[in-house]
């Protein structure tokens, strides 16, 4: 049974401990959910008002219509806009967080501009100054305040919306989906779906595109690029993940959550002299790191700080029994690390004002005292390692798994030369067939991470270079396919490619906001073909996906022009406008769709005939 729930060796491992401790995991918890409501997986159901709750018959003998009105295809496209909503207000909200970091760099101890040159150069894109006259911090702060105003709605269109392609600029006028603020886009979404205002799914549909639209190129492009500007754009590095990069006799304290404003404070401190003495006293050898879920990627392409593991491991790398702080942020957190840490000695420590959960121990981070609040964390973990019980110590038997990491589109860029003639060559002659974006989460309703390596694989052999993000990214390093010796797995096309640049066939972009990151290398490469995005030989995968800001992704990327994959079905059956609108007619008017595909297999072959469609239509 537990060889059904993940391919890893170490998370079967610690499946089986938990398991045998008595402690309830979240493939438990989903096989008590079972059945789920059906009304619900279709997309069905409306509690939208107080006249409800209600559901639509999908058979036909039941209710067709709420108690308001609204038919199947209004309810549908009411809550899908509603999750494309919520998941464009989490990675915006997490850009904002960082925006007002940037006013405040070089301000206050804990944060300084870390690349000046690519300050200067986001900062030019919005008009901004840059003369020698200026300092630094004048500059960031400037940036900031522009930056702030794409969140409101007093201008036309978003900045960084000019990055996309002429033609693909074109399209979204036509269609008016073009977002003018990234908060305006988010309420008007609540506003239509409120009952009784839009009850057109067509036009509810296109403000979800709108609304993905001001994430993609709003506030998630956001989020990248001050990441990179406060804490380093990321150069390519060797790292190590699985739960092997736990060290029973180190202080282990594990990052989790997404944005890396309280980790890098957090990575800072754990190198202090004063800590680590304080780490020898207690018994220990040292103070060891780890990372999940998106805060792991963010300092692993940055710092190279090993990852744990991604979203089903959060609950696992407890049970190892070594683990003596869990320091979170937001989003992608199972309240259920609470109660499992309880278990243990472990503590689960909160940072955010926006992410409490009962039973854990609040430490809030702000920009002024971050570092005072990092090492009273560590300080913590310390204590914490002093209480760890023998017996319930253990850390699968596994060895790490080499990655390369740290491929920003700057890194890539310096890879080639400093220039994207040579990427463009060997899409033209045929060594690299396209190029996917696999991003998203993992479901505890699949194999964890069996979709996204399978695909992968056979893409990568068919000389489709795999660009990934967040867990899908986490999946492919601990399968081996992110060291430059994995080209050996790669068609003989990307293979040369790879062993010339010394690269892996599979290359990490970095967490799921970062997926911005395809955004702008495929709109330099229409730009530099002079073609539209839709046009290129690439598409996208979201194979585990499970939140609503994978939502949002999908469809930033369908409005973008490309082929999206999903491997779990999105709650959209009950409707049969809503269903033909996003897997079919939606390609007439932006150039991408949906295709819902759960067996990996399927999935790679289905964009293998997409790129080569596409290579055929270039006439390359």
């Amino acid at each position: 049974m537990v060889e059904e729930y993940s391919v890893h060796a170490d998370a079967r491992a610690m499946i089986r401990k938990l398991r045998d401790e008595g402690i309830q995991l979240v493939w438990d918890r989903l096989e008590e959910q079972e059945p789920q409501c059906g009304y619900c997986a279709l997309g069905l159901s409306c509690r939208n008002c107080a006249m409800g709750p209600c559901r639509i018959d999908p058979f036909g003998e039941g209710p067709q219509k709420g108690v308001c009105g609204a038919d199947a295809d209004v309810i549908v496209a009411r809550n899908l806009a509603r999750a494309v909503a919520s998941g464009a207000a989490s990675h915006s909200d997490h850009g904002r967080d960082l925006v007002e970091v940037l006013a405040k760099a070089g301000k206050v101890k804990a944060y300084t501009i870390r690349d000046v040159e690519k300050l200067k150069r986001v900062a030019q894109e919005y008009g901004i100054d840059v003369t020698d006259a200026k300092s630094v911090e004048e500059i960031a702060f400037e940036l900031a305040e522009a930056m702030l105003e794409d969140f409101g709605s007093k201008k036309e269109r978003i900045q960084l919306l000019s990055r996309a392609p002429k033609k693909r600029l074109e399209i979204w006028e036509k269609l008016g989906v073009i977002p003018r603020g990234i908060d305006r886009e988010v309420v008007e979404i609540m506003h239509r779906t409120h009952m009784g205002v839009d009850n057109d799914p067509v036009n509810l549909l296109l403000q979800c595109l709108r609304t993905s639209l001001a994430d993609g190129f709003g506030g998630s492009m956001i989020a990248t690029e001050v990441s990179d500007i406060l804490f380093g754009t990321p150069e390519p590095k060797m790292a190590a993940v699985n739960l092997a990069t736990l060290k029973e006799n180190e202080v282990n304290i594990v990052l989790h959550g997404h944005n890396p404003i309280v980790s890098d404070a957090v990575v800072d401190a754990a190198s202090d002299d004063e800590l680590l003495k304080l780490a020898k006293e207690a018994g220990a050898e040292g103070i060891n790191l780890a990372g999940l879920c998106c805060t792991g990627n963010e300092v692993l392409m940055r710092k190279g700080v090993p990852m744990a593991g991604n979203h089903l491991i959060q609950e696992l790398v407890i049970g190892t029994g070594v683990v003596d702080v869990i320091i979170v942020d937001y989003q992608c957190i199972m309240p259920s690390i609470v109660d499992i840490a309880k278990c243990y000695h472990t503590t689960v420590v909160t940072t955010s004002p926006k992410a409490k959960f009962k039973g854990a121990t609040h430490v809030e981070f702000t920009p002024e005292d971050a570092h005072k609040k990092a090492r009273e964390v560590i300080r913590l973990a310390i204590e914490r390692f002093k209480e760890r019980k023998a017996d319930l110590i253990k850390i699968p038997d596994v060895k790490p798994v080499e990655l390369m990491t740290g491929f920003s589109i700057e890194a890539i860029l310096k890879a080639l030369g400093g220039s994207l003639q040579p990427l463009l060559d060997v899409i033209k002659d045929g060594s690299i067939r396209g190029i996917v974006g696999s991003v998203g989460c993992n479901n505890p309703k699949l194999k964890q991470d069996n979709s996204h390596i399978a695909l992968a694989r056979k893409l990568i052999e068919n000389d489709v270079l795999v660009v990934d993000t967040g867990c899908a990214a986490v999946a492919d390093a601990k399968a081996g396919l992110k060291t430059p010796e994995a080209a050996k797995l790669a068609g003989d096309g990307l293979r040369k490619v790879c062993e010339a640049l010394g690269i892996p066939p599979v290359l990490h972009l970095g967490s799921c906001v970062d997926n911005s990151r395809i955004l702008v290398a495929l709109s330099a490469i229409a730009n530099e073909l002079g073609v539209d995005i839709s046009e290129l030989p690439v598409a996208g995968a979201a194979m585990e996906w499970y939140s609503e800001k994978a939502i949002a992704i999908g469809a930033y990327f369908v409005a973008s022009g490309l082929l999206v994959v999903l491997g779990v079905p999105p709650p959209i059956y009950g409707s049969k406008l809503v269903l033909d609108v996003l897997t079919e007619k939606v390609e007439d008017l932006t150039g991408g769709k949906f295709v819902v595909e759960p067996d990996p297999d399927k999935a790679a072959e289905i964009i293998l005939r997409h790129i080569e469609e596409k290579r055929k239509n270039l006439g390359i």
